[in-house]
């Protein structure tokens, strides 16, 4: 008999656990055996095999990195596209509080992550507390750089955890798995900034292990905080505090 966790609030939207349960078998298609939580049921709660925690360490780092990869070239059918045969928005955050997360496939990065990522989580924001002036006036001069494609490239839509900071990565004795994902179809760049971001263990082996399967792009360092504008958003309207200036502050470097 199977050993199960089952995920559980009774807060949670009704369409919340179908959500993550697509989201994670999509993952799994596109990724190498055991780098994604196992879906055993969905319902009215979430049942998962359950995962045995253990310290990272580097070869479980390097690994990591190679099924990242490999499950961002698997794609997606377009920038904002939520796993196949998914109708309406998905959710992103906390389980007690997960905030709706707009769909919809698209054809150029800078406009979808303009519109239906940083431009809705700033909407959001604005919804909930003040937002200072000079921050919509930072965030809004980058939306427009993204609508006129200013960093988009060729790179074609990676299929993304989409919520991929540390604490959505477990290590186990048989490799590192992912769970609780935002499944989407976006930029390989946002799965590693967000990493960055909160700080994952062996990060530097996690890159290097990615590299080994898809090189990276000459300068892509100096985009990670321009893909870190749309999670430290998401941060400041369910923290606020100073994920504001945080978020003031990224906005300011690409202007």
């Amino acid at each position: 008999m199977v050993d199960t966790f089952r995920k559980h609030d009774p807060g949670a939207p009704d369409r919340y656990y179908r959500w993550e349960a697509a989201g994670l078998r999509w993952l799994g298609q596109g990724a190498p055996p055991g780098t994604v939580a196992e879906v055993v049921h969905v319902g009215s709660h979430l049942d998962l095999v359950r995962l045995v925690p253990c310290a990272p360490d580097r070869e479980s780092a390097l690994a990591l990195g190679r099924a990242l990869a490999t499950m961002h070239d698997a794609g997606a059918d377009g920038f904002g596209a939520g796993p196949p045969g998914w109708e309406g928005e998905g959710y992103l955050g906390p389980l007690s509080e997960p905030l709706p997360l707009p769909l919809g496939p698209g054809r150029r990065w800078g406009a979808f992550y303009a519109d239906l990522r940083v431009g809705h989580a700033l909407e959001l924001l604005a919804a909930r507390t003040r937002v200072p002036p000079a921050l919509v006036t930072a965030v809004q001069a980058v939306l427009e750089d993204l609508r006129a494609g200013r960093w988009d490239d060729d790179d074609t839509p990676a299929r993304l955890h989409g919520d991929l900071w540390a604490g959505n990565v477990m290590w186990t004795e048989e490799g590192a798995v992912l769970i609780d994902p935002a499944a989407h179809g976006g930029h390989r760049l946002t799965d590693l900034a967000m990493l960055e971001l909160f700080g994952l263990p062996h990060l530097d082996h996690v890159i290097a292990g990615y590299q080994d399967v898809h090189p990276l792009p000459d300068g892509w360092r100096d985009l990670v905080g321009l893909h870190q504008l749309h999670p430290v958003a998401v941060h400041a309207v369910l923290f606020g505090g100073g994920y504001l200036a945080r978020l003031e502050e990224l906005a300011h470097r690409y202007r």
